[in-house]
Parts: structure tokens; C-alpha cells; sequence
């Protein structure tokens, strides 16, 4: 009888045990679940073709590399509108943009009048240069050309799309009556410009932008850059000092014969003060000391410097960011 009455608490204790033990289990499991979500991140880059997707898949991998326990990963999107509105819905923690869509979104004007987007600032990365693309032959010289003409003005959902039609507006051209817009990224719309069923296609990217690389390097076929600067007042005065002029070179790309006088806009890394002080530090600073592994993938990234940082965009900067750049020296 003793000997029962001995086993039945050590049984008791045993059940304890293994309930507890149990409960920890799940503790852990529960922790490590929570942690790996925390330190998942996607950047939403841009589409295939353009600077921001080979930039983004740059990024993702090197932040992989050289932080640990963080995995981020790089989505092809249609652009600026697209990521942030991902950003806003929390689909997303990171995202490339313009500066004028990225303004766009902070001020809840425009595309995010459902949803505005409290938008802060990574880091600047470099101007993106308004590029008007048409082909010898088709009788278009200047902007005024563009009317009664088939021309692309970018992707729906792409910071693209709305400086074109900034630009229109500038230039009193009603796109829903004076052209026949279609709405194309860029892949389609090289792609239509090649099978000649569009005349003209505007697009926002670095220089050389790698779709229409190909496109000038076609045989038979000789690229013309359309000269666009002259709306640069206009779009200032209605939307803000977001613009800038630029210059394209005369050669860059092929069958260029001429620099052309174009619209820059600054790109950003845009994030919101969701993401933690310490993990937008280290994104930046791994960033920033590790450029030279990006400027091997694309060579736009040379324009990533501690000089335009305080001077590049017109939203906040994140706490974590800020306090990176302001180590390094920079005064905002």
C-alpha cells in the first residue's frame, strides 16, 4: 500500500514536469514565430527593365548578409504609388519612391486621398531623370509634338504616371482628349514602341535605364530623347519645388546625337516610424558602408552621399536614419 501511495505523487510530480515543460515549449515556439515575422522585410522596388528592382534585389541581399536575423527580400511592384500604398497597409516595411509621389502620400492628396501615409525618410538615393522617348521618323521634335499622337504615360500605380501627366498639364495638353494615352510600364511599353503601335513613351528611371538600352540598340532603329525642361516652372509653381532641371548626355545611350535638357526628381528610401529605431540605424549604416557593392550592380548608386542627405528630400527622416546621418556629420 505504501509503495502505491509512494508512486501516485511521483506520478503527480512527473505530470507537472511535463506540463510545465510543455508550456515553456509553447512559450518558445510562440517567441520564435512572433521573431520571425519581426525580422522579415520586404522592399518594394519598381518593374523589371528600370534601376529600382536591380538596386532593390542589391539591397535585400546585402542587408541579408550583414545583419543577422533579419531576412528581407525584394518585390518587383509598378512603382512609387504602388509602394507606398503596400507601406500604408502594412504589406510592405520599406519601399523605393519618388519624392514628389512620396509627398503626394504624406500630404494625403492625389492617389492616397483614402489613406494617408506617415511617410519618413531612409535615405536619399539619386535623381531620377524624366526621360520622353520617341523614335526617328516619327515627326516628334518637342512636347507640343505629343498632341494627337499614341503616347505611354507609365504604368497605373507608378510615380512615373504622375509626372507625365504633371508634364502634360504644365504644357496645357489634356491627356483624355489632346493624345491617345495608353497606360504602360516600361518593358511594354519598349515593346510597343518596337511592334511601332505607341509614338512616344514617358519614363522616370536612372541613367541608362537597361529597357531602353535595348531599345536603342535595336537594329533599324534610332532613339530621340524629347527635350522637356521647359515645364519645369509650372510644375513647381502648382506642386511644390519637387523638380529640378538636369541634362542627359549626349551619349547615353546609343544613336544619341544631342545632350537633352530634362526633369529630375530625387528618389528616396521611405519607411514609417513603425519600423524600430535601431533596425532603421542598421539598415542605412549597412547601406551607406556597403555602396560599393551596389554601384557594381547598377552605377546610379554612386549618387548615394552623405552630401545630399540633408538637402534631398522633402519628408522627415526616420529617428534611426537621422541619427545615423547626423554621426556621419549631417546637418538637416
Amino acid at each position: 500500500m505504501r509503495a502505491a501511495c509512494d508512486r501516485q505523487p511521483r506520478r503527480q510530480v512527473l505530470l507537472v514536469a511535463l506540463a510545465a515543460a510543455f508550456a515553456a515549449w509553447g512559450f518558445l515556439a510562440t517567441f520564435a514565430a512572433h521573431a520571425q515575422v519581426e525580422d522579415r522585410i520586404a522592399i518594394t522596388t519598381g518593374s523589371v527593365g528600370g534601376v529600382y528592382q536591380p538596386l532593390g534585389d542589391g539591397m535585400a541581399s546585402l542587408l541579408s548578409r550583414y545583419l543577422p536575423g533579419l531576412r528581407v527580400t525584394a518585390e518587383v511592384t509598378q512603382g512609387s504609388v504602388e509602394n507606398l500604398k503596400l507601406i500604408g497597409a502594412g504589406k510592405a516595411q520599406v519601399g523605393f519612391s519618388m519624392v514628389d509621389a512620396a509627398w503626394q502620400a504624406a500630404q494625403g492628396i492625389d492617389p492616397f486621398k483614402s489613406r494617408k501615409l506617415d511617410a519618413r525618410t531612409l535615405m536619399v538615393l539619386y535623381p531620377n531623370r524624366m526621360q520622353i522617348v520617341t523614335l526617328e521618323g516619327t515627326g516628334i521634335r518637342s512636347l507640343s509634338d505629343l498632341k494627337g499622337r499614341r503616347i505611354a504615360t507609365g504604368a497605373p500605380g507608378s510615380g512615373v504616371e504622375v509626372m507625365a501627366l504633371r508634364v502634360l498639364e504644365a504644357m496645357g495638353i489634356d491627356p483624355g482628349r489632346d493624345i491617345q494615352q495608353e497606360r504602360l510600364g516600361i518593358r511594354r511599353a519598349v515593346a510597343a514602341m518596337r511592334e511601332r503601335t505607341i509614338d512616344a513613351f514617358f519614363w522616370v528611371g536612372g541613367i541608362p535605364t537597361a529597357a531602353i538600352a535595348e531599345l536603342a540598340a535595336t537594329p533599324g532603329l534610332r532613339i530621340r530623347l524629347i527635350d522637356h525642361a521647359e515645364a519645369i516652372d509650372a510644375m513647381n509653381l502648382k506642386h511644390g519645388p519637387l523638380y529640378v532641371k538636369g541634362m542627359i548626355a549626349q551619349r547615353a545611350y546609343p544613336g544619341m546625337d544631342r545632350p537633352v535638357a530634362n526633369i529630375d526628381v530625387w528618389n528616396i528610401l521611405v519607411t514609417t516610424e513603425k519600423l524600430s529605431d535601431q533596425r532603421a540605424y542598421d539598415i542605412v549604416r549597412t547601406l551607406i558602408e556597403r555602396k560599393a557593392d551596389l554601384v557594381a550592380l547598377h552605377k546610379e548608386a554612386q549618387n548615394i552621399d552623405l552630401r545630399y542627405q540633408g538637402i534631398g528630400s522633402p519628408i522627415p527622416y526616420h529617428p534611426g536614419a537621422r541619427r545615423y546621418f547626423e554621426e556621419r556629420g549631417v546637418r538637416f
